[in-house]
């Protein structure tokens, strides 16, 4: 019996790319998104707001046959800003998207999960087991999407399964914020290939056993691994180092929300 599945992010990087690969598989997807595409069985869906939320769940469960055997919590953003200065309008979206909306979402499926034993995937980022400066809320946000997985799995583990899944940087929309700005991760951190994080959450979705916790290639296991026993200062001062010599090539000459800080970090 092919799988059920609603996945939020639908329209665009790796939501889209995951829709390929599920159908591919056999499943049968409805996706949420804020831009709906019913060519494509994308729903409109703010996960901003528990009621669209509520009905867009709804109505992707009838489109389902009336089940659902997995959800996968995928939409996000990721807006530039600093840790400095008081929490903007977009970073307070950004916590509402990547930290409330799993949440919202889940609560509205979760009947229907409960139902058939089913599955969350949760999607957070490499940026939860490190940070990067510029990118504060949304690596507080991919934090707390972890510990949601741990609270949603004591809770509802009785019923349903619950796994983390940690994408790398991967050029999609979600860094066009940073990219317009000039304070890119491109170079900062290592590329993966949109298509391994489609695979990885595939497999997440449909395979035999549900993994607690999945990177999206086996180097990001390997240094998320070396991430996790590695004492914080050492991590730190690495990442520190990095971009101080990435900022004496120019790189982040462009950035407005950074320049202050390229200037006291290349002044010694």
């Amino acid at each position: 019996m092919s799988k059920r599945v609603i996945i939020t992010g639908a329209a665009s990087g790796i939501g889209a790319a995951t829709v390929e690969k599920l159908r591919a598989r056999g499943a049968r997807v409805v996706g949420l998104d804020l831009n709906a595409d019913p060519s494509h069985d994308v729903l409109e869906c703010d996960v901003r707001d528990q009621a669209s939320v509520d009905r867009a769940v709804a109505q992707a469960i009838e489109k389902l046959g009336g089940g659902l055997d997995v959800l996968i919590n995928n939409a996000g953003i990721g807006p530039t800003q600093s840790a400095g200065e008081a929490p903007d309008e977009p970073a307070l979206a950004t916590v509402n998207v990547n930290m409330l909306g799993p949440w919202r979402v889940t609560s509205a499926a979760l009947p229907a999960l409960r139902e058939s034993r089913g599955r969350v995937v949760n999607v957070a980022s490499g940026l939860a087991h490190m940070s990067v400066p510029f990118a504060t809320a949304y690596c507080m946000t991919k934090r707390a999407v972890v510990a949601y997985s741990d609270a949603l799995r004591m809770e509802h583990g009785d019923a349903i399964s619950v796994t983390t899944v940690y994408p790398g940087y991967i050029r999609t929309p979600i860094h066009d914020p940073s990219n317009e700005d000039g304070f890119a991760l491109d170079g900062v951190v290592p590329a993966e290939p949109l298509a391994s994080a489609a695979r990885t959450l595939t497999r997440a979705a449909l395979g035999r056993r549900a993994p607690r916790d999945l990177a999206t290639t086996r180097r990001g296991g390997l240094e998320y691994a070396f991430l996790s026993r590695t004492p914080g200062v050492v991590v730190d001062r690495a990442m520190r180092g990095r971009l101080r010599r990435l900022a004496r090539r120019g790189h982040f000459d462009r950035s407005q929300v950074a320049r202050d800080f390229v200037r006291r970090l290349t002044a010694n």
